[in-house]
């Protein structure tokens, strides 16, 4: 009984460290389940927020270039005139607002050639304005188209009345009209209604806009009135 007793715990032993020595193994050579690895998350992307692009301004036309370029003139100021008795003298001015009528011309550049003489004994009754061709014409005041009327002499003309009816602005020699211009259009003081050219009887590149005023008692009868001198009228 002692000798099985004996064997019994000999083959319990050798159980005992068999297991010992299989875990030993396991551990050493990774033979047990590992532990799982916790995952991480990658980290959320900052959100972008989209930028838009620029938008991108066109370029003005000529036309509008030119027209911002040219200041704003001040508004026409129209009092009552003074009778056709003594148009002749400068009791007009200070009772109406003008402005050059050729762009970037400075009053300092303006000469007055209203009394020069011209041919077949006339005198000129006008001043003329040198300018590059192609220069833009101006409306000297507020009005109206009259006539757009092609001249021997003249060439290319516009005759426009003023807000009144009571005088008649003449714009002689001119390259071409400004798009758009019509008859019996109203325009706005500074408004491009021509260009400076040589037509007529001005001479081949003698550029300039010739440009006179009257006083007519009948508008319909545009052709007709009393000149009165442009130049202190616009040299002030």
């Amino acid at each position: 009984m002692r000798r099985v007793a004996g064997w019994l715990i000999v083959v319990g032993v050798v159980i005992l460290l068999a297991t010992v020595v299989a875990w030993w193994l396991a551990r050493r050579y990774k033979l047990l389940p590992s532990q799982p690895v916790a995952q991480i998350e990658p980290l959320p992307a900052a959100p972008v927020s989209a930028v838009p692009a620029p938008a991108l301004t066109p370029l003005p036309s000529i036309e509008e270039a030119i027209e911002e370029a040219t200041p704003t003139p001040e508004p026409t100021v129209l009092t009552e005139l003074p009778s056709t008795s003594n148009v002749g003298d400068n009791s007009f001015v200070g009772t109406i607002n003008l402005i050059i009528p050729v762009a970037g011309v400075r009053p300092n550049q303006l000469v007055d050639t209203f009394d020069d003489a011209r041919s077949e004994g006339r005198v000129h009754d006008a001043i003329d304005i040198p300018a590059a061709a192609g220069t833009p014409v101006l409306a000297v005041a507020e009005g109206q188209i009259v006539k757009l009327f092609q001249s021997e002499r003249g060439g290319t003309t516009i005759y426009q009345s003023s807000a009144d009816k009571k005088l008649i602005f003449y714009y002689a020699h001119l390259q071409q009209y400004a798009p758009g211009v019509v008859e019996g259009m109203l325009v706005k003081q500074g408004q491009v209604i021509a260009y400076v050219g040589d037509t007529g009887n001005a001479g081949a590149g003698n550029y300039h806009l010739h440009f006179s005023i009257a006083v007519t008692s009948d508008p319909k009868r545009y052709w007709e009135g009393t000149n009165i001198n442009p130049y202190p009228l616009l040299h002030h």
